[in-house]
């Protein structure tokens, strides 16, 4: 009974982070929401992982695993491209940040067609929230550390400066937010098939374009820092329009 309980307590730990992620969001402390985004999107990998490992998979943990992600991957990203836009917009234009709303929606869209469709076993079809939740984190991130004039110091510190530069006038654009706010949502719910993360055994054969994803995101992060997480969603996608993931016959989680 306590094992069945387990994988549940992970998941539920990644709807806490999402909580309070949502809570710092709307006080505006967007590296501190960024922080709890990332430890729920930590909790989320692995409640799957241990279902499976512990031979206690259930309907119920599917369910509490995709209303988890609405609220950590859903409501907290878009709360934090709200006030991104909050604190660019003219005045005039008051209304603008409620296009951000559009992220829990089709994330919450996303996640029910995701429980539904039986052709995304061992890759996802659509960009996952977690992925999209991780690009809002960083600009969010870019975002305050520039407000605060944090980030001189902190982007020297890991080479990523000149790589910030060129981000920040399209990050403090109102409208290179609202499009790309739009151009994500349709990437969540489009027919583009991507691969998933979640290892069903360490073989390389099996997990090739996991493995070289991995060691190019750790080669991009460790220079760049946070400006690099937006790059390697990039690299994400183009590395599975290359290499078109196969399914195989267990569902594993968004």
């Amino acid at each position: 009974m306590i094992k069945r309980l387990i994988p549940n307590l992970i998941t539920l730990s990644n709807l806490t982070c999402g909580v309070i992620a949502i809570y710092c969001a709307v006080q505006g402390w967007l590296v501190i929401a960024a922080l709890f985004v990332l430890l729920g999107a930590f909790f989320d990998f692995f409640d799957g992982m241990t279902a499976r490992l512990l031979k206690v998979q259930s309907p119920l943990g599917k369910e509490l695993d995709s209303l988890s992600d609405v609220v950590t991957f859903g409501v907290a990203p878009g709360l934090i491209a709200l006030t991104m836009l909050g604190d660019v917009v003219p005045e005039k234009l008051w209304w603008l940040p409620c296009i951000a709303l559009l992220i829990p929606a089709f994330s919450s869209y996303r996640l029910a067609k995701f429980n539904i469709d039986e052709r995304q076993t061992s890759s996802f079809i659509g960009l996952p929230t977690p992925a999209n939740a991780l690009i809002w984190l960083s600009l969010g991130t870019m975002h305050k550390l520039a407000a605060s004039g944090a980030v001189n110091n902190w982007m020297w510190s890991f080479g990523g400066w000149h790589a910030y530069q060129k981000m920040s006038g399209m990050i403090e654009n109102p409208w290179f937010l609202v499009a790309l706010i739009v151009l994500l949502c349709i990437a969540l719910v489009c027919e583009l098939p991507l691969f998933s993360l979640k290892f069903h055994n360490l073989k390389w054969s099996d997990n090739r374009v996991r493995y070289i994803f991995l060691i190019l995101a750790v080669a991009m992060i460790v220079p760049l820092g946070v400006v690099a997480i937006s790059f390697v969603m990039i690299l994400y996608i183009f590395l599975s329009i290359c290499y078109p993931p196969k399914n195989q016959n267990n569902k594993h989680d968004d």
